[in-house]
């Protein structure tokens, strides 16, 4: 387990971004992490991963001259860039990551480092909310699709994604974790980390005001999108949870149980959705496809097919 933090000794901390060919975004974000940065008694460097093969954003990142590092990571998938992040925050205490598509509140690094201070578990993680381009329809809306968890701060959680962690690399370091490249182009590669994390006998927090917003663009708020995430979703659970088991018989149950719960919540969608077209509810429509999704991707899974949502051409 984690040991309470010395508070009385700055911490040396990484914030990192992991982009690929979104140079708007960055131009928005950059100067919001270099201000926090700036203003915070610990020693805190700002590090953006391009993804992109060309290092599109090498030249707006020279920009900023010190004030933010720059690493290529020339393997395509997303796992292999936060990989890079990892190596690239060296002997540092702390990294923490955050989407480049995302803004911060302007004090959520100094909430994650007091929430870290406070509770020295391995990772500290904070809510995302969602906020639209464009208005979406009113069938994404009815569905809730963008509403995320929000829970009490202190509240111990099992499992997170990499839009808004905080992670203790002392910790990460002594079990030799790492983002597993086979999920690059699948997504889930962070869904396995902090599952192996919890796995291996070590916390996580939750810290409620530390938001970041999650801007979503017009393609993404959609009908065609809410549905492919939501098989990927199911598709990608499975995945992970066949990763975390080492054995055949073991990866068998899974696909069993897990296969199993995908059949039936593919139906109680299906239900759910039929439901909602013949009362004319919108709700019960969206949600019900959702499911429907979800469960169809959870069987797909069971049976072997592995949705590339990340592919590129």
């Amino acid at each position: 387990m984690t040991q309470a933090p010395d508070s009385s000794h700055p911490l040396t901390v990484v914030v990192a971004a992991l982009t690929y060919k979104r140079p708007h975004d960055l131009d928005e974000l950059l100067p919001q992490l270099v201000r926090q940065a700036e203003a915070s008694a610990d020693e805190v460097r700002v590090l953006i991963v391009d993804n992109d093969p060309d290092a599109g954003a090498r030249t707006q990142i020279a920009g900023f001259g010190r004030a933010v590092l720059y690493q290529h990571a020339a393997e395509p998938g997303i796992a292999a860039a936060r990989n890079v992040a990892l190596d690239s925050a060296g002997d540092a205490d702390l990294l923490i990551f955050i989407d480049d598509d995302e803004r911060p509140v302007d004090d959520w690094l100094a909430l994650l480092l007091d929430a870290y201070r406070r509770y020295g578990t391995a990772g500290i993680v904070g809510p995302v909310i969602s906020s639209f381009e464009s208005a979406p329809e009113p069938w994404i809306t009815a569905g809730r699709f963008f509403d995320r968890r929000r829970l009490p701060t202190g509240t111990p959680i099992d499992i997170a994604a990499t839009n808004n962690l905080l992670l203790d690399l002392r910790v990460i370091n002594r079990l030799g974790l790492r983002f597993d490249v086979r999920f690059g182009i699948t997504g889930g590669s962070d869904t396995l980390f902090s599952r192996q994390l919890r796995a291996a006998g070590e916390q996580m927090t939750w810290c409620d005001e530390a938001i970041v917003t999650d801007v979503v663009p017009t393609s993404r708020s959609t009908r065609t999108w809410v549905l492919q995430r939501a098989y990927r979703s199911g598709n990608s659970w499975i995945a992970t949870s066949l990763a975390m088991h080492p054995t055949r018989m073991g990866r068998l149950r899974v696909r069993v149980d897990l296969g199993s719960r995908g059949l039936l919540r593919a139906a109680a969608g299906a239900l759910l959705a039929a439901a909602g077209y013949a009362s004319r509810r919108a709700q019960w429509q969206a949600r019900g496809r959702r499911t429907l999704a979800r469960g169809r991707g959870l069987l797909a899974g069971a049976l072997g097919t592995v949705y590339a949502e990340y592919k590129r051409s």
